[in-house]
């Protein structure tokens, strides 16, 4: 019996398995209940009672070799199995760099902070819209340039689906289900159909606030603008208002910084003026207010508008629109210190 077992031995010595399923089957054949090994344990109550140790112990050594050899089969499919080959072998230890906010997401979350000190919540809408809450319901007229396709894309030729030009859709969407007093931001993405270049893009992002209730003014409005562009670029920067025309609002402004490179002073950045337009703004106009059902004898507003992309040029002196949507590596790595 003791030949039969060394003879055993070595077949499990030398057992190979190409897949887990071969393995399965030598673990039945040799160490199952019905295996090699058990018929080998019951002969062994017919082996002579002077023999039973020396038997008993080559048995044991035979049954401890088979396991183990199956586990050394088993472990090494695991390992293949983990094993990706697409795994470059011949990289650096060196650990994975991990990425940047991209800089119109920061400016974008500064801009919503400092409105936030000032209790404006933010609100968000449908990037495709109708005519009603980009256009008619903000007092555009049926003539009006904005229309043009030039301008807007249209979805399907259909004049009243359309990528909203501005973020002011999401204002008159609040303004008809939430009764004042309204303060929110608005930031999002808008679509105009213009060349690309350095300085125009046919999608860009934009901020909007809007804060409706009674007795708001205009001493509100530019004390709101005169906060924010302190927080947003220095406590020096200075603001003016420049009368302005748009169609959602009366009276309209356009709103300058003095500039943040030369302090004022004039240089080419700012054409030599010392100021830099950053945003539109002015008092909601009352038609605007009647077209959201809100009562414009009880309840006055103003509302502000600016691109992220041209804060986040002043901020940055990012020179060239394309910069921002081409993601270039070397770029966004610029702001790894701004996050």
């Amino acid at each position: 019996m003791i030949n039969k077992i060394n003879a055993l031995l070595k077949e499990v010595e030398n057992l190979k398995a190409a897949n887990a399923e071969e393995l399965e089957a030598l673990r039945i054949k040799y160490l199952s209940k019905k295996g090699e090994i058990s018929l080998l344990m019951n002969d062994f109550r017919n082996v002579a009672a002077d023999q039973k140790r020396e038997v008993g112990q080559h048995l044991n050594k035979l049954k401890e070799a088979a396991q183990n050899r199956i586990n050394e089969l088993k472990a090494s499919f695991e390992n293949v199995q983990t094993t990706n080959d697409d795994i470059d072998l011949t990289r650096t230890a060196y650990p994975i760099e991990l990425g940047t906010r991209h800089p119109l997401s920061l400016v974008k979350k500064e801009i919503c902070d400092i409105f936030g000190r000032l209790g404006f919540s933010i609100a968000e809408g449908p990037e495709i819209e109708d005519d009603w809450h980009v256009f008619s319901s903000l007092n555009f007229a049926e003539d009006h340039p904005a229309r043009d396709m030039q301008d807007t894309f249209f979805i399907q030729h259909n004049p009243d689906v359309l990528l909203r030009t501005h973020t002011s859709s999401v204002q008159t969407r609040v303004m008809e289900n939430q009764k004042p007093p309204i303060r929110i931001i608005c930031p999002g993405r808008v679509y105009r159909n213009e060349a690309i270049s350095y300085r125009a893009h046919c999608f860009f992002h934009q901020v909007e606030a809007l804060y409706v209730d009674k007795n708001v003014s205009f001493a509100d409005l530019k004390q709101a603008l005169l906060f924010f562009a302190k927080e947003m670029f220095s406590a020096d920067t200075k603001i003016r208002l420049r009368p302005s025309y748009f169609p959602f609002t009366e009276p309209s402004a356009e709103m300058d910084i003095s500039c943040n490179i030369c302090g004022g002073k004039g240089c080419p950045f700012c054409k030599g003026t010392g100021w830099v337009e950053i945003l539109g703004c002015g008092m909601v106009d009352p038609n605007v207010l009647e077209n959201c059902g809100i009562d414009s004898k009880v309840y006055s507003g103003y509302a502000l508008g600016m691109g992220i992309e041209r804060i986040t040029n002043l901020k940055y002196q990012v020179k060239d629109l394309r910069m921002f949507s081409e993601n270039d590596v070397r770029f966004l790595r610029q702001f790894e210190s701004a996050n």
